[in-house]
């Protein structure tokens, strides 16, 4: 157990590798109660979560879910969100667990004058329970009368899980199908027993924090506080495509659309290990003899049994292909740029 945003949380149950590679080949069981809910409501909603964040909520429809970031007037990121839309007037922010309380600061701030728009931190009212992997809907099927197939990747919808009320959407950070189960803390046990008890056949296993860390890196997703902070723009991020380009101004929107015309100085790109090294959080970069950047997230993963890492280079030394060096511990390795993400999931057509 360790301390994760003033929580105490699990780094593994059984094993990082092992619940990694459940989450690919049946499902693994994820309590992500930390993460934080803010909610804004009012008739002029829209118009707050639309000045706040950096994606056109306008597309959204009610049940649908959308990737996103809070941004500062620099473009750089305050953290990044999901974007629920329960009607045009109540929005509600999934945010990272140790942004909570700057997050709800920021936003309460930013909406200010705005209109009707009233934010409210209810992170308390949830537990938060993801099931990620191809047996995912099946197990949770199994003790809920929603039609799960019915959801498409990235909506939400509301019923009953174990006979507990919740809300039920299916986004994921694994880069596998699956399906997070937002129900009131008291029952979360509850949930959470039933669910391991549904899954046993199909191999459930619980998961921590370290086969969350190399599932999501194996699937391309940005870890905030590591890949991308206020001191890195949407648009370093490699994050333009949540970018509302075509919506009014928002925070930041001037430099994000300055640096999308004229280019980004740097840029996070994917790497593999060319030598055998692991190029780890906060290594050095080295391009063509000169330091040119630092690793943001690398690891031995379990199911492509690669080194692969996130790193930051210069925007002329980011295209696929292109051979760096990483200082592993005073010897300088090499890898190299590709694309991401590192591992796609089979989709059935």
């Amino acid at each position: 157990m360790v301390d994760f945003g003033g929580w105490d949380m699990p780094v593994e149950y059984t094993g990082i590798v092992q619940e990694h590679m459940a989450v690919r080949a049946a499902a693994g069981l994820f309590d992500v109660s930390h993460m934080g809910q803010i909610e804004v409501a009012g008739k002029d909603a829209l118009k707050a979560i639309q000045h706040i964040t950096s994606n056109d909520a306008g597309k959204l429809a009610d049940g649908q879910i959308q990737y996103s970031a809070l941004t500062t007037p620099e473009g750089t990121v305050v953290d990044d969100v999901l974007t629920y839309r329960l009607n045009g007037e109540h929005f509600m922010l999934v945010v990272n667990a140790s942004n909570i309380m700057k997050d709800f600061n920021w936003i309460s701030r930013n909406i200010s004058g705005i209109g009707d728009a009233v934010a409210v931190n209810t992170s308390s009212r949830y537990a938060l329970i993801a099931i990620q992997g191809p047996a995912a809907q099946t197990v949770l099927q199994s003790l809920t009368g929603v039609d799960l197939a019915a959801i498409k990747y990235y909506w939400f919808t509301t019923g009953e899980v174990a006979n507990v009320r919740a809300t039920i959407s299916r986004t994921g950070y694994t880069g596998e199908d699956g399906f997070e189960v937002f129900v009131p803390p008291a029952f979360a046990e509850r949930v959470w027993d039933a669910l391991l008890g549904a899954g046993k056949a199909q191999g459930i296993l619980p998961a921590g924090l370290g086969a969350r860390d190399t599932l999501r890196l194996e699937a391309g997703m940005r870890l905030y506080g590591n890949d991308m902070d206020e001191t890195t723009t949407v648009v370093e991020a490699d994050l333009g495509w949540i970018v509302g380009w075509k919506k009014d101004a928002f925070l930041g929107s001037d430099v994000l659309k300055q640096q999308k015309a004229e280019g980004a100085a740097r840029k996070l790109v994917g790497f593999e290990m060319l030598d055998r090294a692991i190029g780890r959080h906060g290594y050095d970069v080295y391009v063509d003899g000169d330091k040119a950047g630092v690793v943001t997230s690398g690891t031995q993963t379990p199911y492509l049994k690669k080194a692969i890492g996130m790193a930051y280079l210069p925007s002329g030394k980011a295209s696929a292909g292109t051979e760096f060096e990483i200082d592993v511990r005073g010897r300088r390795a090499k890898a190299k740029v590709v694309s991401m993400p590192f591992y796609k999931r089979a989709r059935s057509t």
